[in-house]
């Protein structure tokens, strides 16, 4: 390090985000005078919502503090879990299985298949919503008003990596998973035209969107959620 220069240590839960070259987590910075540490360490690849702390040898220091030569940066990532004022979530185009089963969960999960960046910002800001995400450069946006990079590459990891960071209270059961409006119980009677002939014999029990008017009902198609439910509220999951 010369003395133009500060060196960045970054947390081992962010160095996924650096370049391969850089994994080890020790980065030589310049030091032009301008440049914020918050803009340094996005320059890395690491969003800032993923950030909990900056600290430097004087202890800890805003997103806006200017390195100075010499500097040892440390970077440490936001702590789990992060509590919210109200679980709400909005995510992007890619992360539609993982809004389903946000959704089976009880969360409030917005999701469309055909929202842009622009749109999917405005909902989060407008709706208080925590925008999620794999995408860096939408997390970089400087008008979100929060949002969280989604660990994982199959939609198990992506879940359990959402719930370890927000902890959020669960209601399996309460949230069609095609719109995310509530579930209310449903007498058989009131859906019955809506049913398969097998389905009014074998089953009972019904409940129905408000939203979307979607039934549903515990089938056999049921046991691989009931799967996800059970593994997301089991003690000690979280």
């Amino acid at each position: 390090m010369d003395e133009t220069s500060a060196q960045v240590l970054l947390a081992p839960e962010l160095r996924l985000f650096l370049r391969p070259a850089e994994r080890s987590g020790r980065v030589t910075v310049r030091c032009d005078g301008v440049s914020s540490l918050g803009h340094v360490v996005e320059s890395l690849g690491v969003p800032l919502t993923e950030v909990g702390s900056l600290v430097t040898a004087g202890g800890p220091v805003p997103a806006g503090y200017r390195p100075r030569a010499g500097d040892v940066l440390e970077v440490y990532p936001v702590r789990r879990p992060q509590r919210l004022p109200s679980a709400r979530f909005v995510l992007d185009v890619h992360l539609g299985t993982l809004a389903r089963r946000l959704r089976l969960l009880g969360l409030d999960t917005a999701y469309a298949n055909d929202c842009d960046d622009d749109a999917l910002i405005d909902q989060a800001n407008a709706e208080h919503r925590v925008l999620l995400t794999q995408d860096r450069g939408l997390l970089r946006r400087r008008r979100l008003w929060l949002g969280a990079y989604v660990r994982g590459a199959r939609p198990d990891g992506q879940l359990a990596d959402v719930l370890d960071r927000f902890g959020p209270p669960l209601d399996p059961w309460t949230r069609c998973m095609a719109c995310n409006g509530l579930l209310s119980p449903a007498g058989k009677p009131d859906v019955a035209p809506l049913l398969l002939p097998g389905t009014r014999r074998t089953y009972q029990d019904f409940s129905r969107c408000g939203g979307c008017g979607r039934v549903y009902w515990r089938g056999a198609h049921s046991r691989a959620l009931q799967t996800i439910v059970e593994s997301a509220t089991r003690p000690g999951h979280r």
